[in-house]
């Protein structure tokens, strides 16, 4: 990933920070977003941006209609981390923050399997 603005990066960020759930599912990371319909151009911006991330829905459940945009493997690794690490800090959200750093020290070993592929291949 690359090139992103640092409008981009401060609105990606924000957005995380608001709405975003940073999590897993026992085996690997994932960054999700989960919000109504009427943000389909926020989701439309996200994957122009991360297209390596996945989209889903829109869901309609329980009287209520959403996208998820999930980040996880080699997307998550390469193009969301990286910007996750150089711009969320406590200062701008303690809780959010400690959310983030506790996923990432959870799957500290498949981050590092990840990047370490990743610089296999690149070299």
């Amino acid at each position: 990933m690359g090139g992103l603005s640092d409008f981009d990066e401060g609105l990606f960020v924000g957005i995380l920070v608001g709405e975003g759930h940073f999590g897993g599912d026992g085996r690997q990371p994932q960054v999700t977003l989960r919000m109504h319909v009427r943000h389909a151009a926020l989701f439309e911006w996200l994957m122009a941006r991360f297209p390596a991330t996945k989209l889903y829905g829109p869901y309609h459940h329980g009287g209520r209609s959403y996208y998820q945009w999930m980040a996880r493997g080699r997307a998550l690794v390469h193009d969301v981390l990286p910007v996750l690490e150089a711009r969320l800090t406590p200062e701008i959200d303690e809780h959010a923050h400690r959310r983030f750093r506790d996923m990432v020290e959870r799957y500290a070993d498949v981050i590092a399997r990840e990047r370490a592929r990743a610089a296999r291949l690149a070299g």
